[in-house]
C-alpha cells in the first residue's frame, strides 16, 4: 500500500521567491569566501588572493565582477601611483554576512557530528 501524500504546510513562495534571488547572488565557487573576507574591510585583489590561496586569478576576477554587477561589492580605484583598486562590500553586501556566518555555524556543527576530534577541539576553545 502506498503512503498517503501529506499536504504541504509551508507558505506559498512569493511570485519571485526571495530565497532564489539571494541564492543567485551566492552561487558560484568561492563567492561566499570572497564576501567573508571582504566583511572585514576593504581588500585589494592580491590581498584576496592571499586570503583565498586556492582561488585562481581568473575565478577571483569573475567573482568580483559578478558581485559588483549585482550590487554586492564596490570597486574603487585609488588615486595612487601606480593606481590601486580596492574592493569592499556595499550595504547590500553587508546584509549577506549574517547569513554566511549562520551557514558557517551549521557547517561547524555538521563537522562535529562527523568527526569527534573536531567536537573535542571546539569544546576546548
Amino acid at each position: 500500500m502506498a503512503l498517503k501524500i501529506r499536504k504541504n504546510r509551508s507558505p506559498e513562495p512569493p511570485y519571485e521567491c526571495p530565497l532564489s534571488t539571494c541564492m543567485e547572488v551566492l552561487k558560484g565557487a568561492w563567492t561566499p569566501n570572497v564576501i567573508w573576507y571582504l566583511s572585514g574591510g576593504p581588500r585589494r585583489f592580491n590581498e584576496l588572493r592571499v586570503d583565498i590561496p586556492r582561488i585562481s586569478a581568473k575565478v577571483l576576477t569573475a567573482r568580483l565582477r559578478d558581485l559588483e554587477a549585482k550590487g554586492v561589492v564596490r570597486r574603487e580605484v585609488k588615486p595612487t601611483s601606480p593606481p590601486s583598486v580596492e574592493y569592499s562590500l556595499t550595504d547590500l553586501g553587508q546584509q549577506l554576512v549574517p547569513a554566511i556566518n549562520a551557514i558557517a555555524d551549521v557547517g561547524h556543527k555538521l563537522k562535529e557530528r562527523k568527526n569527534p576530534a573536531v567536537r573535542a577541539r571546539r569544546a576546548a576553545e
